[in-house]
């Protein structure tokens, strides 16, 4: 197979960053047409369909600016409580790390325009994740925002044989046929939405590997 069959990075990478400006347009859109009603389907849904496991460790976020809100859902997992914790940025270039945290529990500005739980908050390492993200497709396929913080966190994990059930949360109008995908891309197990949950198989889908583009 001819390398010219397939994009140069550097293409890859102009795609990438295209496809985030418009999927930032729309996210601002449904932000701002659905209000904080999107929040609350959001919680409902995945309380009905993707309930974790009672003895889970969910591994959240705090929503920034123009996010859907997954405050509401946060604060029903605690009232059923399932225990919660929060990323923290510790460096630009690697992994999260996630401490403890639950609704009231003081949190502290961090890089990025991120919130995180404050030091003396117990790290832990979660087994179930709320993963943000700025698209994502039919085949259950991430765009991040480009930090890779996520792909990091997630290959981390899994050396320490962790898997955990990765639950993407984004607006329905974040949906794309096709991302561009990289070797290190796998799908969610999941993405929810204010509208609904849809189920991917990570197990037997992956991004073409850089060997498989030759």
């Amino acid at each position: 197979m001819s390398g010219t069959d397939h994009p140069h990075p550097r293409d890859l990478a102009a795609a990438k960053a295209d496809l985030r400006r418009d999927l930032r347009d729309r996210r601002r859109v449904a932000s701002a047409t659905l209000g904080p009603a999107a929040g609350e389907a959001l919680a409902a849904l995945v309380l009905a369909e993707v309930f974790p496991p009672e003895s889970a460790v969910v591994g959240a976020y705090w929503p920034m600016p123009g996010e859907i809100d997954v405050r509401p859902l946060l604060e029903a997992l605690a009232e059923r409580r399932v225990a919660l914790a929060l990323p923290v940025v510790a460096e630009r270039e690697g992994p999260l790390i996630f401490r403890r945290w639950s609704p009231g529990d003081p949190l502290e500005p961090g890089p990025l325009k991120t919130v995180h739980p404050i030091p003396t908050m117990p790290e832990v390492r979660p087994d179930w994740l709320l993963v943000p993200l700025m698209g994502f497709d039919r085949r259950g396929f991430r765009l991040g925002m480009g930090g890779g913080f996520y792909d990091r966190t997630l290959a981390v994990l899994a050396s320490e044989g962790r898997s955990p059930f990765t639950l993407g949360v984004a607006f329905s109008a974040q949906e794309v046929d096709e991302l561009p995908v990289e070797g290190h891309d796998y799908p969610l197990h999941a993405v929810a939405t204010e509208t609904g949950v849809r189920h991917f198989s990570p197990s037997t889908a992956r991004a073409p590997r850089s060997e498989d583009l030759c």
